[in-house]
């Protein structure tokens, strides 16, 4: 119950912060790490389907995990908060 309590606290913390701080539209950068699965690549990729968003990949140095970041022109910072909770419903994701 306190997860859900301190994830909520932190996306209100994160979008006060894009509002103060950018103007928006703005490009934004996303970064996740996921277990090295291109199904779990993929899950992230789908859910940025239909912007315009730059998306790169890295492999750790063992290979366990994968590192994606993406960058997107996203239109406010409830549209950034909205893309982190979608992604959060990725299993094994770490958002940074």
């Amino acid at each position: 119950m306190d997860q859900d309590k301190n994830t909520a606290e932190f996306y209100e913390r994160l979008k006060k912060q894009l509002e103060e701080d950018t103007t928006w539209p703005s490009p934004y950068l996303f970064k996740f790490i996921v277990p090295a699965n291109l199904e779990k690549i993929a899950e992230i990729e789908a859910i940025f389907d239909g912007t315009d968003a730059e998306i790169t990949t890295r492999d750790s140095s063992k290979g366990t995990y994968s590192s994606v970041s993406i960058k997107v022109t996203m239109d406010s910072p409830d549209d950034v908060v909205k893309k982190y909770l979608e992604v959060s419903t990725v299993e094994g994701v770490i958002s940074l």
